[in-house]
């Protein structure tokens, strides 16, 4: 039997679009640009949308009856749906045990379904909370995580120079000499001309004169 070979559970990419958008295409500006923004009517999952309309669309606008007043508490009414929920629920129970071909069946799936519509309307008003809440969670942890690697800079900084102070003083302190001497440089007496010694020979003419500048005094 052959090796399985492993699949993706997400779609491939669609490589006829990404393959427009190369480093050298977008260099020369040949990339195609982004599609400008719609300002007519489109049509997303079969519901039609406009580009004006909020992001969060009232009820009366998608032609749902409202259960709640204009001005109302997110949390209250929610409490308040979800009990109405429950008892419908209940009699939705009680109506399939008693008589479940009656058209009051039907009635109280309608009522459970303008319930859990309410519910989803009243926590999609919640998302630009959310998204402006997650916005702060993550730069308030890039902050902190600046912080940190600042912190942790400095004090890597300040042990550098510590070990470069400790060096500094463990370092012995020069002797002070009293005699100078030049270096003399041995070499062969071959080729010295005569009456000369082989360290003569290789006098520098500035030597000779400092030589003579001492002998006169």
């Amino acid at each position: 039997m052959g090796e399985a070979t492993q699949v993706s559970s997400l779609p491939l990419p669609p490589m006829q679009y990404v393959g427009l958008y190369t480093d050298e295409n977008v260099q020369r500006g040949r990339a195609p640009s982004p599609p400008r923004p719609l300002h007519e009517g489109y049509s997303m999952f079969g519901a039609p949308f406009h580009g004006d309309e909020p992001v969060i669309r009232p009820l009366e606008s998608q032609g749902i009856r409202r259960l709640y007043p204009q001005n109302y508490e997110h949390k209250k009414e929610l409490k308040k749906l979800n009990h109405s929920l429950l008892v419908n629920f209940l009699d939705m129970v009680d109506i399939l045990i008693r008589c479940p071909d009656t058209s009051k069946r039907l009635e109280k799936k309608e009522d459970m379904s303008l319930l859990f519509i309410h519910m989803h309307h009243l926590i999609n008003e919640y998302r630009p909370h959310q998204a402006r809440e997650t916005l702060r969670v993550l730069l308030d942890m890039q902050r902190r995580q600046r912080l940190d690697t600042a912190h942790r800079f400095h004090k890597h900084l300040d042990k550098v120079r510590e070990i470069l102070q400790n060096t500094v003083t463990v370092l012995p302190e020069p002797e002070p000499s009293t005699t100078w001497q030049l270096p003399v440089q041995v070499t062969s007496a071959v080729g010295t001309p005569q009456g000369q010694s082989p360290v003569q020979g290789h006098c520098l003419s500035q030597d000779r004169i400092m030589c003579g500048i001492v002998d006169a005094l």
